[in-house]
Parts: structure tokens; sequence; C-alpha cells
């Protein structure tokens, strides 16, 4: 993992919504984007359980690479990201959207603390 003090270094950030004098007037996304460094911060605190529950069938429905995923948005491998998303997810642009996130209830760091979103 990039950073395995990372969960412990770095609390977990949400995205910020648009404001809704904005999002009436459009069909934009919802929140706003993360920047890079952002993304690379919340990468960073996937802490390297033993066993990734996250991306197992109870934690993620289509067993996403979590973890491995993770750890590359935190190197600012992309491309890598990418095709570790693609391996066992042909839509993610849909289901990113529309996910439920059950990752997160599954995640060990969601024991006692928030979980990496």
């Amino acid at each position: 993992m990039g950073d395995p003090r990372g969960f412990l270094k770095y609390k977990r950030e949400g995205p910020q919504r648009r404001p809704v004098e904005l999002r009436v007037r459009d069909w934009k996304e919802f929140y706003e984007p993360f920047s890079d460094e952002k993304l690379k911060v919340q990468g960073a605190r996937c802490m390297d359980c033993g066993v990734p529950f996250c991306q197992s069938p109870s934690g993620c429905p289509v067993v996403n690479l979590i973890p491995e995923w993770n750890d590359l948005v935190h190197r600012g491998r992309w491309k890598d990201a990418l095709k570790a998303l693609h391996a066992t997810n042909n839509f993610p642009e849909f289901t990113g959207r529309l996910c439920p996130a059950p990752c997160e209830s599954a995640c060990v760091l969601g024991i006692n603390s928030d979980p990496v979103s």
C-alpha cells in the first residue's frame, strides 16, 4: 500500500455538493469533483488490512479490486487504476454514480473510525 499509516494521518473527506442555485439550472454533476491531490490523500487511507472485506461479494457486489486501485490512485498511476477497475467492472461511469457503496460498510477501518471512501 502507498502509505501504511495513511488512515492515521488523514481524515475522511466527502465530496462537496454544488450550490442548489446552480444545480437547479443544469444537469451537471451533483458533487464538485475532487482534485487529483485530494484523491491521492483519500486513496492513502486504505490501510492494507489482512483480508479486504471491501472487495468481497459482501462488500462489493461486482468484486472490484478496491485496495489495489486505492493504492494506484494514491501513487498517481491513473491509467493502471482504470485498468484494474475495468478488470471487474465494464461500466464504472454508471455504477460509480449509482452505487450505494456497500464496500464502505465492509471496510475494516469502519469498525472504529470513518471507513475509506
